[in-house]
């Protein structure tokens, strides 16, 4: 089967010194698009901190809070103005109107040093988010459950190099087992494989794991993911360091591991996430787009690296 090739365009420009690694877009609920941004600043490698960014789709109007460390995911409430924010160490509250950071979760990662958090997927059962080692050289990473009745926080692994993309499906039980379960399908983006586990809700027990995708032929790393909504489908999002005319995102099969559809962005060849948008004009995948470690030659090559966008799905 040939896959299907979608073109994306650029929706969103962000200021340079946001360019450098945009990731972790999601969609509030008053339909505002949100995403972060990793590491801020002309040299985005060595800062140490990062911002949070909305955009209203519909006006163009656009919001960025500063932070006060790297963030890894952001997750909304049912409040549109208030995210669970995962950054550096810790979890909390952010209120994108005040600023303020209310932790609920720190201290992660105590059995190593020179990790933060990377990624996080959200279910009715709880979070699961991961690390990554900032070195990229020590799998030491931790992969946690929050769990949601009790806020009980589990270690499920502790030997990532850097956690990336997740979806979590609730697998179906007997009727006399309440136990509920997870179905898990995760990222450790150099091992360029999608894994799939089950997750134990009560014991946070996880299986040992299959591979779901298999990109090992690709060059180019997956990074974040999101299912297709109602298939048993998601994109990946592929971040190659090296120049490409056009960067991609993979839409794969979780039955097969079959790539089904490419999504490119020309002009942009680090491809970090991606998130499924459906309205009445249609569906579409919005991705963003990173500048991570590119001397000012290949920005030239890549004018649009940093940018998010959007590609009819």
């Amino acid at each position: 089967m040939t896959a299907i090739v979608r073109e994306a365009r650029v929706l969103v420009r962000p200021a340079p010194e946001h360019g450098y690694l945009p990731e972790g877009p999601r969609v509030l609920p008053d339909g505002r698009l949100l995403w972060i941004t990793i590491q801020c600043g002309a040299t985005g490698e060595l800062a140490t901190r990062g911002a949070i960014h909305t955009f209203d789709l519909e006006t163009g109007e656009s919001q960025v809070t500063d932070l006060p460390g790297r963030p890894g995911f952001a997750l909304p409430s049912e409040d549109p103005n208030v995210v669970l924010l995962g950054m550096e160490r810790s979890l909390g509250w952010l209120n994108l109107q005040s600023g303020e950071f209310d932790e609920v979760v720190t201290g992660l990662d105590d059995h190593c040093e020179g990790t933060i958090i990377n990624d996080g997927e959200p279910s009715a059962h709880g979070i699961v988010f991961g690390m990554k080692d900032t070195a990229f050289a020590e799998h030491k990473g931790g992969l946690y459950f929050l769990r949601q009745h009790d806020g009980e926080l589990l270690q499920l692994r502790r030997d990532a190099l850097c956690s990336n993309g997740k979806v979590l499906r609730e697998l179906p039980t007997a009727a006399s087992d309440a136990t509920p379960r997870l179905e898990l399908f995760d990222i450790d983006s150099p091992t360029r494989v999608v894994r799939r586990y089950e997750l134990d809700v009560a014991t946070g027990q996880l299986s040992a794991g299959e591979i779901a995708i298999d990109l090992t032929g690709e060059r180019a790393v997956p990074d974040g993911m999101v299912q297709v909504p109602g298939r048993d489908e998601v994109v990946i999002a592929m971040f190659d360091p090296e120049f490409v005319a056009a960067g991609r995102a993979l839409r794969c099969s979780l039955a097969t591991g079959e790539v089904l559809a490419e999504y490119r962005t020309p002009g942009a060849a680090q491809v970090t996430c991606p998130v499924w948008l459906e309205s009445q004009e249609g569906r579409f995948v919005l991705l963003t787009t990173a500048a991570e470690n590119l001397a000012p030659e290949s920005l030239a090559r890549q004018p649009d690296a940093g940018c998010l966008f959007l590609a009819e799905a």
